[in-house]
């Protein structure tokens, strides 16, 4: 009963956090019945099942929550994301991630045939980018952005049936990734670090904007990712070749569902851009690998961008760390029926979306304060040795590399 106490009390504190933003005491409760209902037992967070589960004869209340009464989503995302903020503490990971949403028909907003993660394969759904962020305390999602194709932003009649504003626009998901990145450091969510998959890692733009805001990242790339130097031009993959045995390290980048997962990992500092870097330079940017243990051929590769003076243990934790935003997908889609909306117009995604973040984040609120967040650490070991990766001080460096830089140039990098 202690327990369920703690429970209510955090739960009536985030009510009376957000209950500003709901300028009518009627929105007010049908909000707190909403986010109640995301976190209670229906088989389905659909509007009947919301509905039923929270007592009220139709599901009316609920629709106009989503879709016709006025309060500001956006707003209210503001709240989640400092109160998750509050909740994981400082020197966190902003994880960037994109993720979809099975959907029929063709008037939901956004909805088209695109690569789905979620079932692997081309599919009639909608995709959100999110942010989450992770600490050793817990994960949660933090904002979010609806992708509209090509094929709704050039058909305005079509928006505007769906509500979508006549000055929003195409943007591809990594101008969206951006947006999120700017509006999560500018509210003053206390990260340390930014981490995503190859689709955004592999983007320059994307790896430009967190240098210029003074944030450092590790990203995971392509083994086609090109290097620039002013030796020349060469693949990360040939590059990560030329590493020398005992460049490699065996560490650990966190726990996962069957305890610390190890695997053999090799960084380099890449050279400092002599124009636009500061002397001394206060970040070095790294090429990073990972290499599995029980199959030496399957390696990923990194980009990272870190403060003087960061051990590569700490590179390995982050770039690990982008499996946290996986698991608040899936939290939030089993516990808090982030996916199981049936509104079609933009507003009502987003809302819908919003709510359900605000779910999640009281279920992370609450596994932080009883101590169940995950822990990981890996102690490291010291390499040694020779060829273009030389040891600089206690970590490696590239020189020019030996072998012939590929012909075609790249803007990467």
């Amino acid at each position: 009963m202690t327990e369920v106490d703690c429970w209510a009390a955090e739960l009536e504190s985030v009510f009376a956090r957000v209950a500003g933003r709901f300028g009518r005491a009627d929105l007010r409760w049908r909000m707190r019945d909403y986010v109640r209902g995301l976190l209670g037992q229906a088989v389905r967070k659909n509007g009947w099942q919301l509905a039923e589960w929270a007592g009220h004869r139709t599901p009316d209340g609920f629709q106009r929550l989503l879709n016709s009464s006025v309060w500001d989503a956006d707003a209210l995302c503001d709240d989640v994301r400092a109160y998750v903020g509050e909740s994981l503490g400082p020197n966190g990971v902003l994880i960037i991630d994109d993720t979809g949403f099975i959907k029929k028909g063709t008037t939901s907003a956004g909805v088209g045939r695109q690569y789905i993660g979620t079932s692997g394969k081309i599919d009639n759904c909608q995709i959100g980018v999110f942010a989450a962020y992770a600490t050793r305390s817990g994960r949660a999602l933090v904002d979010r952005e609806l992708y509209l194709p090509k094929a709704w932003t050039s058909d305005r009649d079509r928006c505007r049936a769906a509500k979508i504003p006549d000055e929003r626009g195409f943007a591809t998901k990594g101008e969206l990734a951006r947006d999120i990145v700017r509006r999560c450091l500018a509210a003053g969510l206390p990260a340390a670090w930014v981490t995503a998959d190859e689709a955004y890692g592999q983007d320059w733009h994307f790896r430009h904007l967190l240098e210029q805001l003074d944030i450092g990242y590790v990203v995971a790339v392509p083994k086609s990712q090109q290097i620039k130097s002013l030796a020349g031009i060469w693949r990360i993959d040939q590059l990560i070749e030329d590493a020398p045995a005992d460049a490699w390290q065996r560490l650990s980048c966190g726990d996962g569902a069957k305890g610390p997962r190890v695997y053999d990992w090799a960084a380099a500092k890449l050279p400092a851009n002599l124009i636009f870097d500061p002397d001394p330079p206060t970040h070095h940017r790294w090429v990073m690998a990972r290499r599995s243990l029980s199959d030496p051929e399957e390696v990923a590769y990194y980009l990272a961008y870190a403060p003087v003076g960061v051990e590569i243990a700490e590179l390995a934790k982050v770039a690990g760390s982008r499996w946290a935003i996986e698991e608040c997908f899936q939290a939030a889609k089993n516990e808090c029926g982030l996916d199981q909306y049936e509104v079609r117009r933009y507003p009502g995604w987003y809302r819908h979306i919003t709510l359900a973040m605000l779910a999640h984040a009281v279920l992370t609120a609450l596994a932080a304060q009883a101590g169940e967040a995950a822990r990981g650490a890996a102690e490291t070991d010291q390499p040694s040795s020779r060829s273009p990766w030389q040891r600089s001080g206690g970590s490696w460096t590239l020189s020019c590399p030996t072998h012939e830089p590929t012909a075609t140039p790249s803007p990467t990098h």
